[in-house]
């Protein structure tokens, strides 16, 4: 299928202006009859895709399908205005829906619906205050572990479509993926998931086969969502109730978003406005949420089809939750007949595309780094045993920062040198001083059999914290108690500031 180049950040086609849509001097990015069809039908892939997803997280969430599936729509279209990362797709997902769950089932309809309005009003401020930024903290390893875990429950997750149910679904399975690989390779001007629903669907209508259809889901909507305020008493009761949740709700939606973001970048080499889509989610989720949706983030699996299907602008994004309003409202009878097997299909391709095997390879785990695979697998057995990639990618941030802050500390070192008439010695301390390296540092010297002065050189090395001028000081008091004067040559200006404010400061007395 064509697709438009990578741009770099400062070609054309990179540029978009507010509306989300145009590139150049006025230039639409869709304007080419090839882009506008690969990302029409991209969109409109995306649009049957989340049909599925998003009454499975309804029913997660304990609401009727309905709601999931407008959050759907009006998640796709605003964001296609105002968010930060082209060919991006959001709607409602698992993760929002097991954190919001509890407020459907313990106060109702109207406090989800509040809670999603506030997690929005969360999520704009936190966008404003530059939490995006905190994205570059997320190391490689954590990123490759992420998106192998979401491989493994993308494709867990059609098991239960598979389960208990007519041995036809299972040819048909079998038959949508040997389309899907085969067709690319007669044309790639159709998706070729979006040939594989059509086809299997045509069969099992016209041969009458009985196998679960998308309309076994659920019943798809009749009419336009209609906005309204949530149906809650606006006092500080209801505050109290709600804001936890959405506090919650407002932060793992962004860490998907970001990772969802992130992971674009890598895929298509084009930034993103990282702080623009934060608060983009924030209003798509005030949007949905006056419309009665369930609110959502970024959706990795939609996303990835999407991007695979060639889809590089915002056109797509838009397109994919305008047609599935249509899909649904319009054509829900028609839409109702597409066999689960068929988007089982393309979610299994999906996952299997996503899963990074060359992270796997045994060439590559002999060579990596012990700590780098350990971070990979501990943030993949989180994820999939919780079920949720935020909590993963915390987990694995966090144990990369032990491994790294582990790392670090080894490579300090501590020399000595005597003068040759006994009178003086010159300790140098070379790699970084902070809490993990500095506890070890007092313990390198030989304070006993030491001459009466010491020069301990740090030209070699940098103080980040109060750990280590906690240290120095350790140092001096040890020496001092021997009589010994102890004189601290070469911190750079940052180093020196900080001891000077900091030493003889930190202990008791002072």
């Amino acid at each position: 299928m064509p697709s438009s180049p990578p741009s770099s950040p400062s070609s054309p086609s990179s540029r978009f202006t507010p509306a989300g849509l145009l590139r150049g001097p006025g230039r639409p990015a869709w304007l080419s009859p090839a882009v506008f069809r690969t990302e029409a039908l991209a969109g409109l892939v995306v649009g049957l895709a989340l049909i599925p997803e998003a009454i499975s997280f309804s029913v997660i969430a304990g609401v009727d399908p309905k709601v999931g599936l407008f959050a759907a729509c009006t998640m796709a279209m605003v964001l296609a205005f105002v968010g930060g990362r082209p060919a991006m797709i959001s709607a409602a997902t698992g993760a929002v829906a097991l954190v919001i769950a509890p407020v459907v089932r313990q106060h109702g309809l109207g406090y989800l619906i509040a809670t999603v309005i506030l997690a929005g009003v969360f999520q704009i401020v936190l966008g404003a205050l530059g939490v995006a930024k905190l994205m570059r903290f997320v190391p490689r390893s954590v990123m490759v572990g992420f998106v192998n875990a979401l491989g493994i429950l993308l494709f867990t997750a059609q098991i239960p479509n598979l389960r208990d149910v007519p041995w036809a679904v299972y040819p048909l399975v079998v038959g949508g993926l040997v389309l899907m690989v085969l067709f690319p390779r007669l044309t790639k001007a159709v998706p070729a998931p979006l040939v594989a629903i059509v086809i299997l669907t045509v069969i099992t209508v016209a041969a009458g086969i009985a196998v679960p259809t998308v309309g076994d889901k659920g019943k798809l909507p009749s009419s336009l969502p209609v906005p309204g305020l949530p149906d809650v008493p606006f006092t500080l009761h209801t505050l109290t109730v709600v804001a936890p949740y959405a506090f919650a709700m407002a932060l793992v939606g962004l860490m998907e978003s970001m990772m969802t973001a992130k992971l674009v970048d890598d895929l298509t080499d084009t930034p993103s406005d990282k702080s623009r889509e934060a608060v983009g989610q924030g209003i798509a989720n005030i949007v949905t949420g006056f419309f009665g949706g369930m609110g959502g983030c970024g959706m990795i699996g939609q996303t990835m089809i999407n991007v695979k299907s060639g889809a590089r602008t915002r056109l797509s994004t838009f397109l994919a939750g305008f047609f599935l309003l249509i899909l649904c409202i319009v054509l829900g009878p028609v839409v109702s007949t597409i066999p689960m097997a068929a988007l089982v299909a393309v979610m299994v391709l999906v996952s299997v595309g996503t899963f990074d095997w060359h992270s796997v390879k045994p060439t590559t785990l002999r060579r990596m780094p012990v700590g780098e695979t350990a971070v990979m697998v501990i943030t993949v057995i989180v994820v999939v045993a919780t079920g949720n990639l935020s909590i993963g990618v915390v987990v694995g941030s966090l144990t990369a920062m032990v491994v790294f802050a582990r790392r670090v500390a080894h490579l300090t070192g501590v020399t000595s040198v005597t003068d040759p008439d006994g009178t003086q010695v010159v300790y140098a301390v070379t790699g970084q001083l902070f809490f993990a390296s500095s506890n070890d540092l007092v313990t390198r010297f030989d304070y006993a059999n030491d001459p009466d002065k010491v020069v301990i050189d740090l030209s070699g090395t940098h103080v980040w914290d109060a750990s280590s001028v906690a240290a120095l000081d350790a140092i001096e008091t040890k020496y001092a108690q021997r009589g010994k004067h102890v004189e601290i040559i070469g911190l750079n200006t940052s180093s020196a500031r900080l001891h000077g404010e900091l030493s003889g400061e930190l202990t008791a007395g002072h």
